[in-house]
């Protein structure tokens, strides 16, 4: 056997064993030549041969990295909803996930939160400091109704990367991107409309449908490629639909990113019925690659598209800062703002204008996208390994959110029940659409990289997913 066979070896033993895992650097070849006592050129072939095996990547300027073990993971298929209008359900099955997600040592794999031990955040904690000591009778009194001009200055000069040219005073700064979405759902339906979405879709907008007294028509979804629009086509002729709302950047919780044809497709549909669509775009900042997609928002120059996003899942959830371009229904957003909330907090806004233009923002926004990526590839390496066979996973391009479909016989309901007792909690895939669809599915997230709680707690899911398909 060659020197660098022997490495070689030695390498692909340790990743198989997990002692290097999925996005973890290797040792430089310089370590490693000291290491194996052999020559650099030895390493560098070893390196090279590696990285011809599939086991390891070159990052320019870093060094090599372990790559994720094989293709793509197998993709779940095709949603296949309800071809009706439906009142939503599962509020019970929500808000026990929100609740469990709060502490009492739970090991909360189903949120959808950020990760918020970062250094990176370190700037805004002490802009909300400066702000708090700072503050005015200004500060205490209701801010403008349209929120700061500061934070809605920066906004628009953010939105200019998803191709929107916003004004400062087309947004609205709202209580969270939830806030967002229940005013424009309220300026473009009344009681006992319909609103098509993407199946499975987020349940904080479905929730929403259910309180505002309107049915949800889900439609069926790609897990790469996204909503149907041949099938929103067929739902359109047949029902008397009153909005579109879709997330078609990052999409919570399938992952997906549509591609630019098919949303300039979407607009043309809304255009020929003319309906409104609401967008969320509460993930898009955190696509991996550069530039980022473009918004729907941005090829509409009619003004129907509303554009709803925030920074709770960019920076954090606690800051409950969110915002919409709500286009011609600025007017009738404003007036659901008044009577909702009136304003939002004036020292969380001038932290985070500051923090962004600052250039904070972006500087957090690249170690988050980047940690992202490594934290998706590990966590799907590990459920490959540990998770029932026939398991399929999303792949999202950015964002920390896995959809997982289990075999048919894992129902998620009771294995999130026999999790409880071992302090972790998941997020059922019933609670992503109307019907109570998705029983054998779950909602992960990867926001930290996976260390060792995690990882047995993933185990553990496993493990109990195992014996639910055993007593099936």
């Amino acid at each position: 056997m060659k020197l660098y066979e022997k490495v070689l070896e030695g390498l692909v033993h340790r990743i198989d064993q997990g002692y290097y895992q999925v996005g973890s650097k290797l040792p430089s070849i310089r370590v490693l030549s000291q290491e194996s006592q052999v020559s650099i050129s030895t390493v560098q072939e070893a390196y090279q041969r590696l990285e011809e095996q599939g086991y390891a990547e070159v990052r320019p300027k870093s060094g090599y990295y372990v790559k994720p073990r094989g293709d793509l993971p197998d993709l779940p298929e095709v949603s296949r909803p309800a071809q009706r209008p439906l009142e939503v359900s599962h509020w019970e099955q929500v808000y026990h996930l929100l609740n469990n997600a709060k502490g009492n040592g739970y090991v909360a794999l189903g949120t959808a939160m950020p990760e918020i031990d970062t250094p990176t955040l370190k700037p805004l904690m002490k802009s909300m400091t400066q702000a708090a000591a700072n503050a005015s009778d200004s500060f205490l009194n209701y801010s403008d109704i349209h929120g700061s001009e500061f934070l809605r200055q920066q906004i628009a000069r953010l939105a200019l990367a998803s191709g929107c040219k916003l004004h400062p005073d087309e947004i609205i700064i709202t209580s969270g991107c939830q806030e967002a979405l229940v005013c424009s759902l309220r300026a473009v339906t009344k009681p006992g409309d319909i609103v098509a979405t993407d199946s499975p879709s987020f349940y904080g907008s479905t929730q929403a449908i259910k309180a505002l007294g309107l049915k949800a028509l889900e439609i069926p979804t790609h897990p790469e490629t996204g909503i149907s629009i041949e099938a929103l086509e067929m739902a359109l002729d047949q029902w008397p639909i009153a909005a579109i709302q879709v997330t078609p950047t990052c999409n919570n919780p399938l992952g997906y990113t549509m591609p630019e044809p098919r949303r300039k497709e979407l607009l043309r549909l809304a255009q020929q019925y003319d309906l409104p669509i609401i967008e969320d775009d509460i993930y898009g900042d955190l696509y991996y690659k550069s530039p980022r997609p473009r918004t729907i928002k941005s090829f509409d120059e009619e003004g129907r598209v509303l554009l709803c996003s925030s920074f709770s899942k960019t920076i954090a959830y606690g800051l409950r800062l969110g915002w919409v371009a709500p286009g011609q229904c600025t007017e009738r957003v404003l007036h659901k703002k008044f009577v909702s909330t009136v304003s939002s907090p004036p020292v969380q806004q001038q932290a985070v204008a500051e923090f962004i233009a600052n250039g904070y923002y972006e500087r957090h926004l690249r170690k988050m996208r980047a940690q992202y990526k490594v934290a998706r590839d590990m966590t799907i390496d590990l459920i490959k390994r540990y998770f029932p066979e026939g398991t399929r996973i999303s792949y999202p391009e950015g964002g920390y959110l896995l959809w997982v479909e289990l075999p048919i016989e894992v129902d998620t309901v009771k294995l999130n029940k026999c999790l409880e007792d071992r302090k972790i909690s998941i997020a059922p895939g019933v609670i992503f659409s109307a019907s109570g669809k998705y029983r054998n599915f779950l909602r992960l997230n990867f926001a930290k990289k996976p260390d060792e709680e995690i990882r047995a707690a993933l185990q553990e899911l496993a493990k109990q997913a195992l014996l639910l398909m055993e007593q099936a």
